[in-house]
């Protein structure tokens, strides 16, 4: 103990550290005493942040700088392997080919017989009316299906045997 006040460097901490956000995982100090998880996300909320207020920057000056701010996303995006949430930007209303439209995935609830509404997941059976059912309702005539069988199978009969005439023969 001595020696480190003579020399005037630090003693390390004896045991490990816990994380600062109490995620129950060990910190370093390279990584600011924050296991590698929290850390990811801490850097990722800061680049989010940055790239946030450069938008809003470009939005407030009128600047056409887009292009700065994608270059900006790639470059962040290429220094965090990490699966980034996609954050719409908003373009001028006069400029149109920038926008982007980007649609959120809504849950679907649990897939259900479309007659008796039975729970049937992935054992469900599609039909060609375009509904999906229970194994008990999986045929046309038990859920009084409006697809035209008939003629589907005559389309498919006259598709798969084309008619075949021969040329007039010259008589001699």
């Amino acid at each position: 103990m001595e020696s480190t006040k003579e020399t005037g460097c630090q003693a390390a901490p004896e045991g490990p550290i816990l994380c600062i956000n109490n995620c129950g995982f060990f910190g370093s100090a390279a990584t600011m005493n924050m296991c590698s998880k929290c850390h990811k996300e801490m850097i990722l909320k800061q680049e989010h942040a940055k790239l946030a207020a450069s938008s809003f920057e470009n939005i407030v000056n009128g600047g056409g700088s887009e292009d700065v701010v994608a270059t900006e996303a790639i470059k962040a995006a290429a220094a965090a392997p990490v699966e980034l949430k996609m954050v719409p930007t908003q373009a001028r209303p006069d400029d149109s080919s920038s926008q982007q439209v980007v649609e959120a995935k809504v849950k679907e609830g649990p897939s259900r017989c479309m007659t008796c509404r039975k729970r049937v997941g992935l054992t469900g059976f599609n039909c060609r009316c375009g509904n999906l059912f229970c194994s008990a309702h999986r045929y046309s005539d038990k859920h009084e299906c409006p697809f035209d069988y008939r003629s589907a199978g005559r389309d498919a009969i006259a598709k798969a045997n084309p008619v075949v005439k021969a040329e007039k023969l010259d008589k001699i």
